[in-house]
């Protein structure tokens, strides 16, 4: 059974940055496109970033393009997110999953950009 389990979340002020994890069992994890996701206060969830399986390549949505860094280290099976230039629409619990989106999803991180 693969579980996802997100860290790293926080409050943080606009223009501040964060990182975020998520560690990944039940599946070989090296050899999975992974993603990540969030769903903003209210709405659906939403698509973030993607990170290729053996290569490098990435793919971000239009509104964290140039903020946010998304990688991997596969010898610990963890996937990362990095937030830089944080802004309030940021807000909202972040995931990671598969590209598929088929996993069982975690409980998620809560990241809030505030003043």
């Amino acid at each position: 059974q693969e579980q996802f389990v997100e860290s790293g979340g926080g409050l943080v002020q606009p223009g501040g940055s964060l990182n975020i994890s998520c560690t990944c069992s039940g599946f070989s994890f090296s050899s999975f496109i992974m993603r990540w996701y969030r769903r903003p206060p209210g709405k659906e969830r939403e698509y973030v970033a993607t990170l290729g399986s053996t290569s490098p390549w990435t793919n971000y949505a239009d509104s964290v393009k140039g903020r946010f860094t998304i990688s991997r280290d596969n010898a610990k099976n963890t996937l990362y997110l990095q937030m830089t230039n944080l802004k309030p629409e940021d807000t909202a619990v972040y995931y990671c999953n598969w590209e598929s989106a088929t996993g069982s999803w975690g409980q998620g991180t809560q990241v809030t950009v505030s003043s």
